[in-house]
């Protein structure tokens, strides 16, 4: 790669916050941020479409998000920020990059904070018929834009006990499903490989829409990386994370995909209508344990908006430190950017009117809107990692704490599997919405990003 001759990097966005987060807050939220709505929620239509191949696309695509991870471990550890990969691909790429990957993935959280609301209001409805599911969703606005307002050790500690319980969750569904396949679990026969006799049952193209459901299924894992620069020792709370980032991702999300289509037929219609996880308890014949991984999924739905006003709130912050937006959003009180929080949360309170308004088609028409953000934003962190790289050999290779292996030839790898993603995108009618939507908001972002560098280099 040629020499960068991007502007010299951005100053560090997170001096005026609070570093209230302790190792182990940083750790559990490494931990159960792998544990996401999408994996709980979004996995049915993947098992339903792929059949017994969601483990393979589970794995095909869990191996590209290590990749990421790893190549924005790197950067992160070497350049502690809240603003993450948005201040790494400014430091690499210029401001228009920043600006553009800032305020997309704003857009993309800020937008998951309303779907999750719906989601978790959904849940709640099911147990409590004729309460309204925007009265659910607001109260659920109300409670965590309050807790991220207030000192970001809160945040911590909501997130530390929300992901305890969805990894001590997880941990024992896969215990139970191990069991149960290896015909030791009292009450249940194993079923051994019988549901598994049809690798492909709708073929290829199956296939495809498994590898386009897990993909967005691992979103949010970049959360860590903004929180890390508010923990006590960033470059330590950044290469635990990344370092570990392997197993979890294997253990979670591709172990229970195997588990899953094991114990429970690919086409069983209990596993798109009752989720994925729930149908496999209750194949087992456990009393309750549905209805308890119904409590988890409503959880992790809640720890994801928490989450999400969270990273941000943290993503605003950052851009406006950079000059890259309204001076208001950079205000920060009691360590806090509080301001930045509650225009965050804006649009989540909007999705309490949207619910209200058109409660049967919000959800999709908000799925369009960030349909391909995600893969917009990695490709910004492989194209920064390879120029942030040879910079940091040249002149900080102290710096290089976290490695990306066998670089270069594996983050090109990742840009090739991030562009066949695209393809894939394309071809299914499905998904060619929200990457129609999605291209259109980028080069929309991109525009005003190098008109404003433009600008700020004339003046």
């Amino acid at each position: 790669m040629p020499r960068t001759t991007a502007a010299p990097a951005p100053p560090e966005p997170g001096a005026s916050l609070s570093h209230g987060l302790k190792q182990r807050h940083l750790s559990m939220i490494a931990l159960g941020g792998v544990i996401g709505a999408g994996l709980f929620v979004g996995s049915g239509a993947g098992i339903a479409a792929a059949g017994p191949s969601i483990v393979l696309a589970y794995t095909l695509s869990g191996l590209l998000v290590m990749l990421v991870m790893r190549m924005l471990g790197e950067m992160s550890a070497a350049y502690p920020s809240s603003g993450s990969f948005s201040a790494h691909a400014e430091r690499a790429i210029g401001p228009w990059a920043g600006f553009t990957a800032g305020w997309s993935f704003w857009v993309l959280l800020c937008t998951a904070v309303g779907l999750e609301g719906i989601g978790a209001a959904k849940i709640v409805t099911g147990w409590l018929p004729g309460t309204p599911e925007w009265a659910w969703v607001a109260l659920f606005m109300v409670v965590f834009c309050a807790t991220n307002l207030a000192a970001v050790k809160n945040f911590g500690e909501f997130e530390f006990w929300f992901a305890a319980l969805k990894v001590g969750a997880i941990s024992l569904f896969l215990v139970l499903g191990v069991l149960a396949i290896a015909g030791v679990l009292p009450g249940t026969d194993s079923p051994g490989a019988s549901h598994l006799g049809d690798l492909l049952p709708n073929g290829s193209e199956g296939l495809v829409i498994g590898i386009l459901a897990s993909v967005f299924a691992y979103g949010g894992l970049e959360t860590v990386t903004i929180a890390a620069a508010e923990s006590e020792n960033p470059v330590r709370g950044v290469a635990t994370a990344v370092r570990t980032a392997m197993w979890r991702i294997a253990l979670f999300y591709i172990g229970s995909m195997a588990v899953i289509v094991t114990l429970v037929p690919w086409d069983s219609e209990a596993v798109t209508a009752k989720g994925p996880y729930v149908a496999a308890l209750d194949s087992l014949g456990i009393p309750g344990a549905g209805q308890l991984m119904n409590v988890v999924v409503l959880v992790a739905l809640l720890s994801a908006m928490n989450a999400n006003i969270y990273g941000s709130s943290r993503i605003a912050y950052s851009l406006v430190q950079r000059g890259q937006g309204p001076k208001a959003l950079g205000r920060v009180s009691g360590g806090v950017p509080r301001v930045a929080v509650l225009v965050s949360s804006v649009f989540g309170f909007a999705c309490v009117v949207l619910s209200y308004w058109r409660p049967n088609d919000v959800f999709s028409w908000l799925l369009n809107m960030i349909g391909a953000v995600i893969l917009v934003v990695w490709i910004f962190i492989a194209v920064s990692q390879l120029r942030l790289r040879r910079q940091l050999e040249r002149e900080a290779p102290e710096k290089l704490t976290v490695r990306m292996w066998a670089f270069p030839v594996l983050t090109w790898v990742a840009l090739a599997g991030m562009a066949g993603i695209f393809v894939l995108m394309a071809r299914e009618a499905d998904t060619r919405v929200q990457l129609y939507s999605t291209g259109v908001m980028t080069v929309v972002l991109a525009a005003v990003g190098y008109a404003w560098q433009r600008r700020r280099a004339a003046s």
